[in-house]
Parts: C-alpha cells; sequence; structure tokens
C-alpha cells in the first residue's frame, strides 16, 4: 500500500477529482531521512496543501481557473521512515503507474533525493529526455559523507542516467568545488546565481522534448523562504521563480512531471515559505499542462 486509503485531510485547493477523473496527479513523498543540515521536509506536503486554502483558484498570470485543469491529490505517500533505499524504490514505482495510466505526475517533497526515482522512471518512459532543475544548491555529489543515497546527490545521478548533456540546472550557488569543476567538464548546462532569464535563452533548444522540471524551494533567498533545511543567502525573489515558471509553461517543451521539493515548516512560523510554495504549485498545475 503507498497511500492511507483512509485519509479524509486537507486536500490541494481543487485537487478533489477521483483519480480516474484526473489529468494531473499530486502525491506527496514526505522523506527527510537524508538531509545533511536541518530535517523537517517531511511535513512540507502537508503544510503546503494547508497553505492552498488562502490561494485564489484564479491565476492572474496565467487567465487560467483550476476549474479548468483536473486534479486528483493523492495524499502523502506511507514510505518507511529512516528507509531511504525501500522508499526510493516505492516512489519510482507509483511514478511508474502513474505514467502508465497517462496522468500528469505532480510531486511535492521531502528531500530532494525524492526527485531522483521520479526522474527513473520519466526516463524509462520518455525518449530524449531532458531535466529543468532550478535550485541554490549543485546536488552534483557522488556522495555525502559516505552515503550514495543523500539530497545532495539526485542531479548527479541524473547525469549519468540521463547524459549531463540533458540536464539544466538553474540559480546554482553553492556547491563543492568539484561539483562545479563536474559541470563545466561533463557537458551539463549550469546557471549560476540568475534562473529566468538564462532559463528563456535556453527554453527554445528543448523545443518539442519531453522535460521534467524539479524545483528546491531554497534557490529562493532565504527573505523569501526561510523555512528550508538547506538555506542559501543570495537566492533569487519569488518574482523571479514566477518568471521562471511562467516561462516553462508558454514554451514549446512537453513537460511530463514536475516537482517541488524542500519545504521545511519548522523553520517558519510566519508560513510564506509554504505560501509561496502553494503559489508555485498552482502556476505549474495550470501552466504545464497544455
Amino acid at each position: 500500500m503507498f497511500f492511507d486509503e483512509g485519509y479524509s485531510g486537507r486536500k490541494f485547493i481543487m485537487a478533489a477529482k477521483s483519480y480516474d477523473e484526473a489529468d494531473i496527479v499530486m502525491f506527496g513523498m514526505p522523506m527527510d531521512y537524508t538531509v545533511s543540515f536541518r530535517p523537517g521536509s517531511r511535513f512540507g506536503p502537508n503544510r503546503i496543501r494547508e497553505a492552498s486554502i488562502g490561494l485564489e483558484e484564479y491565476s492572474v498570470y496565467l487567465d487560467r481557473h483550476l476549474e479548468e485543469v483536473s486534479v486528483h491529490d493523492a495524499g502523502d505517500m506511507l514510505l518507511p521512515f529512516g528507509n531511504a533505499a525501500k522508499s526510493i524504490d516505492m516512489i519510482e514505482t507509483y511514478a511508474n503507474r502513474l505514467l502508465e495510466d497517462a496522468k500528469l505526475p505532480a510531486g511535492i517533497g521531502g528531500e530532494h533525493l525524492v526527485s531522483w526515482p521520479v526522474i527513473r522512471a520519466m526516463f524509462n518512459k520518455f525518449e530524449d529526455l531532458a531535466v529543468i532543475h532550478i535550485d541554490a544548491h549543485a546536488d552534483l555529489r557522488e556522495e555525502y559523507e559516505g552515503e550514495v543515497l543523500s539530497h545532495s546527490t539526485p542531479i548527479r545521478k541524473t547525469c549519468e542516467l540521463i547524459g549531463p548533456e540533458n540536464v539544466f540546472s538553474f540559480g546554482i550557488r553553492s556547491g563543492m568545488r568539484e561539483e562545479f569543476q563536474y559541470a563545466r567538464e561533463s557537458g551539463m548546462h549550469m546557471s549560476k546565481f540568475e534562473v529566468a532569464e538564462p532559463l528563456k535563452k535556453i527554453l527554445p533548444q528543448l523545443a518539442g522534448r519531453p522535460v521534467y522540471v524539479t524545483i528546491d524551494i531554497d534557490v529562493l533567498d532565504p527573505a523569501y523562504a526561510p523555512g528550508t533545511g538547506t538555506a542559501e543567502a543570495g537566492g533569487i525573489t519569488s518574482k523571479e521563480l514566477l518568471e521562471a515558471i511562467h516561462a516553462i509553461a508558454a514554451s514549446d517543451v512537453q513537460i511530463t512531471g514536475f516537482d517541488l521539493v524542500e519545504v521545511s515548516p519548522a523553520y517558519d512560523n510566519s508560513e510564506q515559505t509554504a505560501i509561496a510554495a502553494s503559489k508555485f504549485l498552482r502556476e505549474m498545475l495550470l501552466g504545464f499542462k497544455k
């Protein structure tokens, strides 16, 4: 069993379609077992759902209403606490099911390692897959303190799986020297510090291709998103991240799925991080399903 079949808690705003009716399936991946600094992102998905109640159903940016998309919120996966390997296998199995059923997966983390099994499922389904990665951190380590399953490794694993030339990272402002050396020498694309403008220049190159989008909330400056496990000063604004999301939505790429990760509510009593995350997810729900 992947989910609590009796779950009757908060769902993301207007994500009330049944599984069979829905084109998009949202699902929480409440895992934070491998974080290198502050834990707590396993509580992110439900806090984002709670914050979504304050959203308007209408996006003035996209001139679309949530009534125009059919979304099912499956709730949080029942992942075995502390067992990263089994959790990853379960997430990949569920992502495979969504793709087999022609659903658009919309994941909510959880630490960033949860993106890795979904990307594996995407790679098995789509030829010529590309990944757009928006984050403060390079996430290009091969291991962290000897542990190969770490939230600092998913993009390195992705490069090794789909080829570094198919990975496009934006907003990066933190990482080991060796990570940046790997990025330079491997052929992957990395834009440091900024997101929207370099992304707009890359998107025409990805036209027509299947693309998975993964966003780590810590790409935002801590002034805009203090509620994250590894906050990094010098980040972008909420406005710039919205601009990037809308640029992807307006492009000719084929979105195969997306996620937003690393919201850790305990470090933000004001809830501004969860509130921002819920808005980003609304814009992706409305913009990424053509």
